[in-house]
């Protein structure tokens, strides 16, 4: 059965019991990793998982908090021998500046370093990403303050379907994305900029009539602010949960 580990839930400062928010989604033949923070290799052996059965990555956007491990990760795969090809998904944006970024680290000079394959995602609703027995995962364009994508991952052997906002203020592509879905998995960070407050999560949960909210990518430990769970309750009415470090959610 497919599932999604929770391998961070804080906002863009972690804390020593929350990374900041990536997880990935685990199948009987690929294993999908969303976003690459700290270190990813120690988070995934934290959470029971093998990194060398990582399959595919999607980085969401350039943020430090959203793709600062990708090197740390590539690095350690190719040190420890990995050989299997790896495929990275992204914008144009995105995996322009990923493709730089790895530049300066000369990484095309590595010795027999192992095959990365560069996937660019368009930017228009529900664009098919990546389409596997376990899982179907399509994107969106969400509204950040630089070009960024949610994601709606179907899962076709249980007819689940979770969704994940990544970083947007309220919109509709979101809204859209989420449609119907069993869960969403809604950010809270606060309401600003590029951003959105858990009352305006549980607005976007109720007008795409899903199933169960779970709210991520909010303040954690020292600078956790309010209840986030009671503050989206004023905007939705179903179930609602802080998505935690290391949380499965089986599908």
């Amino acid at each position: 059965m497919a599932k999604v580990i929770i391998l961070g839930a804080s906002n863009a400062i972690p804390t020593m019991q929350s990374e900041n928010t990536h997880m990935a989604i685990v199948g009987s033949e690929r294993m999908a990793l969303i976003d690459s923070v700290s270190n990813p290799i120690l988070r995934l052996e934290q959470a029971g998982l093998d990194f060398n059965d990582l399959t595919d990555i999607i980085i969401t956007h350039f943020h430090p908090d959203h793709v600062s491990g990708l090197p740390l990760l590539l690095m350690g795969m190719w040190l420890m021998g990995r050989k299997k090809p790896l495929n990275i998904y992204g914008l144009h944006y995105t995996l322009d500046r990923v493709e730089g970024l790895m530049g300066f680290y000369n990484w095309s000079e590595w010795p027999d370093f192992f095959p990365v394959v560069f996937y660019r995602i368009p930017t228009r609703e529900k664009t098919l990403v990546l389409d596997c027995p376990d899982f179907l995962i399509h994107a969106s364009p969400v509204r950040h303050m630089i070009p960024n994508i949610g994601l709606r991952v179907e899962f076709p052997q249980s007819r689940k379907v979770m969704a994940f906002s990544c970083d947007t203020e309220p919109c509709d592509e979101v809204v859209r994305l989420s449609e119907g879905a069993d869960v969403l998995i809604h950010e809270a960070t606060g309401e600003s900029p590029g951003h959105s407050s858990a009352e305006q999560a549980g607005c976007i949960a109720s007008q795409a009539e899903v199933k169960r909210l779970y709210l991520i990518h909010y303040p954690t430990g020292r600078y956790a602010k309010g209840d986030p769970v009671s503050e989206a309750s004023k905007t939705y009415a179903g179930e609602i949960q802080l998505a935690k470090d290391f949380m499965a959610l089986e599908f």
